[in-house]
């Protein structure tokens, strides 16, 4: 028989990656590896990652406090909190906390191919390696991800 996962708020595996802190709510083992799911923290005045594209996962980003800008391609959307964005595996997309007060995000991964990403660059900056966007690229590359460098 399965078991149910309920994870309070105070619970879960939290990564802090410099200024972002990722809290992983589902890593997959409860859902058959159907979807990942976590819950992000953005310092105030923090840009997250390179502009990306995943080619085996979609990615979903709920806003539950703050204004997320979300960079999709050469169009940038702000996401106050209620917003959805739905990112589809190919769509180059980035985000940041532009404002001055923390952002939380609800972000889900179908599937939970993405969730040990955070889990590995924890462990490089653990190993005292810098999270350069270099470092990061190296990182997204383990999981069908890549920079979207057209968008740079």
């Amino acid at each position: 028989m399965n078991e149910p996962s309920v994870v309070g708020p105070d619970d879960g595996e939290t990564i802090q990656l410099g200024r972002v802190r990722m809290r992983i709510l589902e890593d997959g083992g409860t859902t058959g590896h159907r979807l990942g799911i976590g819950e992000i923290t953005l310092a105030p005045h923090t840009e997250g990652p390179p502009q990306h594209r995943h080619a085996q996962h979609d990615e979903g980003f709920y806003v539950v406090s703050g204004t997320v800008h979300f960079t999709v391609g050469r169009t940038t959307y702000a996401a106050p909190a209620g917003t959805l964005a739905m990112i589809p595996p190919g769509v180059p997309h980035t985000f940041a906390n532009l404002g001055d007060v923390p952002a939380v995000m609800v972000n889900t991964f179908t599937p939970d191919l993405y969730v040990q990403y955070f889990r590995d660059l924890r462990d490089m900056i653990a190993g005292g390696r810098e999270m350069t966007p270099e470092a990061t690229a190296e990182v997204m590359s383990r999981y069908a991800t890549v920079p979207a460098t057209d968008f740079a």
